[in-house]
């Protein structure tokens, strides 16, 4: 069949290119019985490259197929494949096509025979395999003759042999003779033997009377033995539909298959089945590869002698075995064999195979027809010419099936045997579980146009009259469980407990039982300060001031053991443990740099401020910046992080994270990440700190704080949008834009207006505008300069000017009218 869709191919390239392939126009054959359900992605796709490279349409495809006998439904599914290849695609792989077979068709004008060859090897690809033909395509088998095994008896002897004559016993001797021209070897001391012709078993009997003759005790204490020594070659004739065919030396040991597998075995048109092996104008061996093949049988693989010639004649009938069975292939038929037979070759049916008939496709005169083989007549219908057989796959429904899902002990399929009822079927899947809800089932079922319908049953009448719902194939039953019709139960535990969190409710549960399914308390947590809030039904919608919950105050023993003051659970209820009043946690402080001790510290009370801290780590050191002095604190909020700041392991956490990303080397300020991280820097004066230590700006120091005091800088770094951002070494005789110009200078880019300072403690300061005249700051030792870019224009400047004096004749014309009304 897919040897059809090549010819197609062929004639509608032979429509564009003219002469190039005439012969395989002219051998189109009817192609009404091309099924493209057959037909996979790859080869509709081929058969569109070929098309396209001949300049022919998706159109004109359909119409050559439609005149050479495709139906108009098979035509329709060709039309429906083509456009769903093409939306697939999207036109890339056309693109990479039409290159392709536009240098093909360059390749024709250079070598118009090579191109053709290749152009058939595509079309071998595309086409049902020749069943037999990987036996010679396949690398692995080489089918070489074993030259090392035991000499044949039968093995004829021929000129170029050389024989070893052992003789043993009595007498001995060993002679390596070689075969000459004639025929004859010369035996030392005995003289000429011809032995050209004999079987190996002759000419040992040969050359023993011929020793015995010569006074050899040959019988009597002396034997002889006769054995190949170098193998001479022959010539063998390889003719018909071969793919190599010609002559080929081959040693003299070969057989039949070393010589077909030496001319690439029979090609597309070549029988593998009536192989003749021709010896002296005599047909004296028929080769069936098939029988090799199924049965390992070489019955025909006779071994060859000089002159032989294999002939590999056309094939007289093959037909196409196609779908459910394990070899999909071309099959050649010989006289006598039947659809059976076929069936044999191809190794029967897979496992989904309906084989109650076999769908065939036959041809009859100028037309296709198809018979329907049931499967007692496989082993006599008799295969004709060109037959297709197409074994379909079994129907993918069950004809006795029900389902029942749901709460019963055994869910799943079962058979529906005849009289089932839904009673029965809850039995047969071990009954019903405790949670079975009871007032209300479902039966999804198949009316007879497929559509489907539900019937609702009361489980406990069914329970009751065991006969009251027959079952029908495909029925599917659903029997609900009370816990999938309502919200599942769940508590809420929240506050000082180890693992808070949400946990499935079980009738009984205590506010004890939740704290241990927690975890237990944490550390500070009170016994005497629980609430349990509880969901209320009743609510007063029409009252402003209506509770929308119910809080209970729980004590619980010290111990969680069981009591009776121990709280019962509701579901949905949430329980929330405090901590003890008066339970702190440590909080932690860092101070580094210039100070005695720097380390970190814990605060020891609410009201220590930047000064105490300072004085704890033994206050400042010679080379201390004071005016440099930072206040680094995390900013919970810009971040946008809802976390509770006493949770020391998490700010220790974010710490490092700060941390880390301060250390980063400096790209770019405007960067979010580092607008994060100078966001928690806090703008102190330690300088003023220290010297009214206690006043409005010594600023209560918080767990996480870190208080930096710097060596005395030298240094003023210059970033943003300078033409060399660099690092300039401090000066008092310097100004703002002295420091620019060490940088290079303003970018063309820059925002000039917009530059800022970023002082050692933090603060900023930006540029004041005087009249036309920017006023940058002071520039301080260990300040950063920056200089930020200009907005992007929102438009041309064409369109812009042209919008203000549309804007502005506007008023005009307005002002204008307002007058000449007054006047």
């Amino acid at each position: 069949m897919k040897r059809v869709i090549f010819t197609i191919i062929i004639v509608i390239i032979g429509l564009s290119i003219g002469n190039v392939l005439p012969a395989k126009a002219q051998s189109l054959q009817n192609i009404s019985s091309i099924n493209i359900d057959d037909l996979s992605d790859q080869q509709i796709t081929q058969l569109m490259q070929q098309a396209q490279s001949a300049g022919l349409s998706d159109a004109d495809i359909l119409t050559q197929a439609k005149s050479r006998g495709m139906s108009d439904g098979e035509a329709a599914k060709l039309q429906a494949r083509i456009a769903q290849i093409r939306s697939k695609n999207k036109g890339s792989s056309a693109q990479a096509t039409n290159s392709d077979f536009s240098r093909r068709k360059l390749n024709y004008k250079a070598d118009s025979t090579a191109d053709t060859a290749s152009m058939s090897n595509e079309f071998r690809k595309l086409s049902p395999p020749i069943f037999g033909a990987d036996l010679f395509r396949n690398k692995n088998s080489t089918f070489e003759p074993d030259l090392k095994l035991a000499t044949p008896l039968n093995y004829v002897v021929g000129p170029q042999d050389q024989l070893n004559v052992n003789v043993y016993g009595n007498s001995v001797a060993n002679w390596q003779l070689e075969v000459s021209p004639e025929g004859n070897i010369n035996i030392p001391g005995a003289g000429l033997i011809n032995v050209a012709g004999k079987t190996i078993a002759g000419a040992t009997a040969a050359i023993k009377a011929k020793l015995a003759a010569n006074n050899y005790a040959v019988g009597r204490g002396t034997d002889v033995k006769v054995t190949l020594g170098n193998i001479r070659s022959i010539k063998v004739i390889m003719v018909g539909q071969l793919v190599k065919p010609g002559t080929y030396t081959l040693p003299s040991l070969a057989t039949a298959f070393n010589a077909l597998y030496s001319a690439g075995g029979p090609n597309d048109n070549g029988s593998f089945r009536n192989i003749e092996v021709i010896r002296n104008n005599k047909i004296v061996a028929h080769l069936d590869i098939y029988d090799f093949i199924v049965k390992g049988d070489q019955k025909g693989n006779i071994s060859l002698q000089d002159q032989d010639i294999i002939r590999v004649p056309t094939y007289r009938t093959r037909v196409n075995l196609t779908g459910q069975v394990k070899t999909r292939a071309l099959f050649e038929v010989l006289p006598g064999e039947s659809l059976q037979d076929v069936l044999n070759f191809a190794g029967g049916f897979t496992d989904s195979a309906y084989t109650a008939k076999i769908k065939v496709t036959q041809i009859s005169d100028q037309q296709l027809r198809i018979t329907d083989v049931p499967e007692s007549d496989y082993a006599n219908y008799i295969p004709l010419r060109g037959d297709k057989y197409t074994v379909e796959s079994i129907i993918n429904r069950f004809e006795n099936r029900v389902v029942i899902s749901g709460a019963v002990f055994r869910p799943g399929e079962f058979e529906l045997q005849k009289g089932l009822t839904l009673a029965q079927l809850i039995k047969n899947a071990s009954g019903l579980k405790e949670d079975a809800f009871m007032d209300r089932g479902t039966i999804t079922r198949l009316k007879p146009d497929n559509s489907i319908e539900t019937i609702s049953f009361n489980l406990t009448d069914v329970i009751a009259n065991s006969n009251s719902i027959a079952l029908q194939r495909e029925d599917s039953i659903h029997i609900f469980s009370i816990f999938e019709l309502k919200d599942k139960y769940q508590v809420t535990i929240n506050g000082a407990v180890r693992n808070p969190g949400t946990f499935n409710y079980a009738s009984g549960l205590k506010v004890a039982d939740l704290i241990l399914e927690a975890g237990g308390l944490s550390e500070g947590a009170s016994m005497k300060r629980i609430e349990v809030a509880r969901r209320i039904n009743n609510a007063d919608q029409q009252s402003k001031t209506g509770a929308v919950s119910q809080v209970f105050s729980v004590n619980i023993d010290t111990d969680l053991k069981p009591g009776q003051g121990d709280f019962e659970l509701m579901p949905f209820d949430i329980v929330s443990v405090y901590g003890l009043p008066g339970y702190e946690k440590q909080k932690i402080v860092k101070i580094e740099g210039e100070v005695l001790y720097p380390g970190t510290y814990t605060i020891t009370n609410k009201d220590e401020k930047i000064s105490d801290l300072v004085q704890r780590a033994g206050g400042l050191t010679a080379s201390a910046d004071v005016e440099g002095g930072t206040l680094k604190r995390d900013n919970i909020a810009i971040l946008g992080i809802n976390k509770n700041k006493s949770d020391t392991t998490y700010v220790e956490q974010e710490r490092q994270d700060r941390l880390n990303r301060l250390k980063r080397s400096y790209k770019d300020s405007t960067d979010n990440t580092d607008l994060q991280a100078r966001n928690n820097y806090v703008g102190i004066d330690l300088k003023a700190i220290l010297k009214s230590p206690g006043s409005s700006i010594d600023l209560l120091i918080e767990d996480g704080d870190l208080v930096r005091i710097p060596t005395m800088q030298q240094i003023v770094r210059v970033n943003g949008e300078v033409l060399y951002p660099s690092a300039v070494v401090y000066s008092n005789s310097k100004s703002f834009k002295d420091y620019v110009l060490n940088a290079g200078g303003f970018s063309p880019r820059a925002l000039r207006r917009g530059a800022y300072v970023v002082y050692p403690n933090g603060t900023v300061k930006g540029t004041s505008k005087f009249l036309f005249f920017n006023n940058h700051p002071d520039v301080k030792p260990g300040s950063e300069i920056f200089v930020p870019t200009k907005p992007e224009p929102k438009g041309n400047s064409l369109q812009t000017i042209l919008g203000l004096s549309t804007g502005l004749a506007s008023i005009g014309a307005i002002i204008l009218g307002i007058i000449s009304l007054h006047k």
